[in-house]
């Protein structure tokens, strides 16, 4: 059975959470891949079962307490973001404190100290304006292949091809429901590979051809702004 690099991804967190379930029914204290694992597939369930993000978020936070893991577990995993397939598209759904909360220790072991300095932005190479047409708002994070972001987001797709958001890493911009919002995209770097995502792609971004097919598949499967033209109204460089 052919499957998508994001399908693969989805059984092998499937697989990790199963693990993690057998573990803590034997009475075991999980640790942070195990906890990660069972977290993240219990949203992905929960889209899967037609809640909506808030209820999703609910019900995974509901899965594990600080007495469900190791010492230093709950310390260090304060947020766990995973992308899941609601009703309304793909989404980035993000778990904060999802054992509950309580007092943590700064200095807990394998704890991050983020850096004082802010990272500065990139300077965008162009600038689109994006509606949200959805009635729920919608999260799209620094490093997504922003020309397969949510279905639901109406903006220039051909303008978008093979950009990222002008965003340090781990940075993520809301589009509220019915509103609008301007946002500076850079080009994604690297070998320019984009595998997964919304599966648009799958492959080199620069590849004969690819942009063209990746246009045509996002126009069969109702994506706003797809469009195969050279048309970039709307953008500014």
């Amino acid at each position: 059975m052919p499957l998508t690099p994001t399908e693969r991804d989805r059984l092998l967190l499937f697989t990790a959470a199963e693990l993690a379930r057998a573990r803590h029914a034997r009475g075991l204290r999980l640790n942070v891949p195990e906890a990660t694992a069972l977290i993240a597939d219990t949203v992905c369930e929960a889209a899967r079962d037609g809640l909506r993000l808030a209820g999703a978020l609910e019900r995974a936070r509901a899965v594990l307490g600080p007495d469900d893991v190791l010492p230093g577990v709950a310390d260090v995993v304060t947020e766990i973001h995973v992308e899941a397939v609601f009703d309304d598209g793909t989404r980035l759904a993000v778990v904060s404190d999802p054992f509950g909360a309580w007092p943590r220790r700064e200095d807990a072991p394998g704890a991050v100290l983020p850096a004082s300095d802010t990272v500065p932005a990139p300077a965008p190479a162009v600038t689109l304006t994006v509606r949200n047409t959805a009635t729920v708002p919608v999260s799209v994070t620094s490093h997504f292949h922003f020309f397969e972001a949510n279905p639901r987001l109406d903006f220039d797709r051909a303008a978008a091809y093979g950009m990222r958001l002008a965003a340090p890493a781990g940075a993520s911009t809301r589009f509220d429901a019915g509103g609008s919002a301007e946002v500076g995209l850079v080009p994604i770097g690297g070998a320019r590979v984009a595998i997964g995502f919304a599966g648009l792609v799958d492959g080199p971004l620069d590849a004969p051809g690819a942009k063209e097919e990746a246009l045509r598949k996002a126009a069969a499967c109702g994506y706003l702004g797809a469009s195969a033209t050279d048309d970039i109204a709307g953008v500014r460089a």
